[in-house]
């Protein structure tokens, strides 16, 4: 669960609730309370399980690389790293690895208030032109997607339709990306395949 949803979940639960006391009374406190309750079951039931993400690969398989951006990725060290993994492994002759830039489209908290979906859209399409750009420099083609605002179920989602081989994520040096930072945690966790995290600092960045 992203960081920011524990409490929204507690408010959600505790102000109906306590309103309902407070209007209605005990009985219509207990029945809302109720209903509350059954609401949390569901949602308990339909949470993704937390297993493993994407399917281990062969030898013998295309590699394919996922890159994850958190945000925009134009720095010079960075860029050479991937540009070492798109040639690793394979000879001369051997055609550089597939590789997929994904966006999540990440939703600060006033414009979920606001029910502004677009400005992450727009957002995460801007990572990934700058993105794009700075690759294209190096000699890497890539295709782009934008993802959902859940870091880990953009990848798990991407992983339906690209058999990536190695995922990388890019994020902010520690301390500056906290939600990234527990991404890639679960990540290194759950994923069947090559897992590597790359931290950009933002004055790097700049």
């Amino acid at each position: 669960m992203a960081p920011w949803k524990l409490p929204l979940l507690v408010v959600a639960i505790a102000v109906p609730v306590a309103v309902s006391f407070y209007v209605g009374g005990p009985g219509v406190g207990v029945a809302v309370g109720a209903l509350v309750a059954v609401a949390i079951v569901v949602v308990a039931v339909r949470q993704r399980p937390l297993g493993g993400i994407g399917e281990p690969t062969t030898d013998t398989a295309p590699r394919r690389l996922l890159v994850v951006v958190s945000r925009a990725l134009d720095e010079p060290g960075a860029i050479r790293a991937i540009a070492g993994e798109t040639r690793k492994g394979g000879g001369l002759a051997s055609p550089p690895a597939e590789v997929r830039v994904l966006s999540p489209a990440r939703i600060g908290f006033l414009d979920r208030w606001a029910s502004d979906l677009e400005s992450a859209r727009r957002q995460a399409q801007q990572r990934l032109v700058i993105t794009l750009a700075a690759l294209a420099k190096a000699g890497i083609e890539a295709e782009a997607r934008v993802g959902d605002e859940d870091l880990v179920q953009a990848v798990e989602d991407q992983l339906r339709s690209f058999a990536a081989t190695e995922v990388i994520l890019v994020t902010g040096a520690s301390g500056e990306d906290a939600a990234a930072e527990t991404a890639a945690t679960e990540l290194r966790r759950r994923l069947r395949v090559e897992f590597r995290r790359l931290a950009v600092s933002d004055s790097a960045a700049r």
